[in-house]
């Protein structure tokens, strides 16, 4: 591989943005890519996934290039000379990398892999909770899996097409996919591929959305003609698959705190014409009380700390910080006390997290279960999805149902 000084330049403008000015990844990487139209697929491939592997194992190359956070350019050049090596990636003649002691990063990378910590890249305090959570052999299997790159994977939307039909459209345009037995709507990319250009997906064929996100609207058990709740809907990924499976028939109520995330949904509902769904601001506790037991299903999808997606999400995990593991956990169980009270007699409440520790998952379920209100459920079953098992997002589901 020969390295462009543009393309280069550009990615160190990007990790100085993210490193030092808190911005977030996916943002900055979508910045990125609009810089020169004159740039093809495999240069914008270059930036976006140069950025990403930067921002994965920065701890680790940060390390073996001896800098310290609050990192100035020279610096990130230092750290990007250790990616470059590492890789096997020829140094060009350029003034950034003169003096670049390549033997001394191939042995401190040798030296500073037999520490888990830095291997993989993280927080220590965020290894001690996975390992006291998970246990050292689990979560070290899951740390790895969680810095693989994330599969991109599809979504068909039922209310437009059929996932023969989809796989077959997107054959034409080379996008190769394949089924999975395991996940009925999904197709799943075998090469990355700017999904978002097409035709199809502006005709509202498709969303992109993981797999295991996936068995969420499915683990709800909806059916055409009910009243669901989608509690915590945000930009509507599982909206619109509870949409697609209730063939828009019934009423959908999307609710979030934030307007900004419903503009997002209605936009996306038109494309993928899902027209049963309503949208409700939770500015006031109102909103909540006039649903009281008048839902057949209700899915709380939680805030979380994300400690399932950290594959798609690699700069969560120097952004997150202890405290707020802390505070996400108690908002979960008030959103839990809350919310479970729309779910009528005999109908069913689903608790999603992307996160993959047991606290904020199904300790969580145990807890709300003892409480005078969650005494009116009945557990009916759960899912743990990790990373390690599946090659997608790790993912919690807990099933239940209100006595009647």
């Amino acid at each position: 591989m020969r390295l462009h000084r543009n393309l280069v330049f550009t990615v160190i403008d990007s990790l100085m943005a993210i490193f030092n000015e808190g911005e977030y990844a996916d943002k900055v990487v979508a910045r990125a890519l609009k810089k020169d139209k004159r740039w093809g697929s495999s240069d914008r491939k270059f930036v976006a996934e140069t950025i990403y592997e930067m921002v994965r194992w920065k701890r680790l190359y940060a390390e073996i290039a001896e800098v310290k956070d609050n990192y100035d350019r020279d610096d990130i050049w230092k750290m990007f000379a250790v990616w470059a090596v590492l890789r096997g990636i020829k140094l060009p003649d350029w003034k950034y990398f003169e003096g670049t002691p390549e033997r001394k990063i191939k042995g401190r990378f040798d030296e500073l892999s037999k520490n888990r910590r830095v291997k993989e890249s993280i927080p220590d305090w965020m290894d001690e909770l996975g390992e006291k959570e998970l246990g050292s052999e689990i979560w070290s299997q899951e740390l790895k899996a969680q810095n693989q790159q994330a599969k991109v994977v599809l979504r068909v939307n039922r209310l437009k097409t059929t996932k023969e039909k989809l796989r077959a459209q997107l054959m034409d345009l080379n996008i190769e996919t394949d089924f999975h037995n395991d996940y009925e709507d999904a197709l799943i990319l075998r090469e990355r591929a700017n999904v978002f250009m097409t035709d199809l997906f502006k005709e509202g064929l498709f969303e992109v959305q993981d797999a295991s996100s996936q068995k969420v609207a499915f683990f709800l058990d909806v059916k055409p003609g009910m009243r669901v709740v989608d509690a915590c809907a945000g930009a509507g990924g599982k909206t619109l698959h509870i949409a697609s499976l209730m063939e828009n028939k019934g009423q959908i109520i999307a609710m979030d705190l934030y307007e900004s995330k419903q503009r997002q949904l209605k936009i996306r509902a038109k494309r993928n014409a899902a027209f049963n769904i309503e949208y409700r601001i939770i500015d006031t506790t109102k909103v909540i009380k006039k649903l009281h037991d008048k839902a057949d299903r209700v899915l709380i999808d939680a805030p979380c700390s994300g400690l399932g997606v950290l594959k798609r999400n690699p700069d969560s995990k120097w952004k997150l910080q202890p405290e707020f593991i802390d505070n996400i956990k108690k908002t979960q169980e008030e959103v839990l006390a809350n919310y479970s009270k729309m779910v009528k007699v005999g109908g069913k409440l689903v608790y999603a997290t992307c996160s993959v520790l047991p606290s904020e998952n199904q300790e969580q379920i145990e807890k709300f279960l003892k409480t005078e209100f969650g005494q009116n459920f009945e557990f009916i079953k759960d899912e743990k999805v990790l990373a390690k098992d599946s090659g997608f997002d790790g993912f919690y589901m807990a099933l239940l149902e209100r006595k009647k």
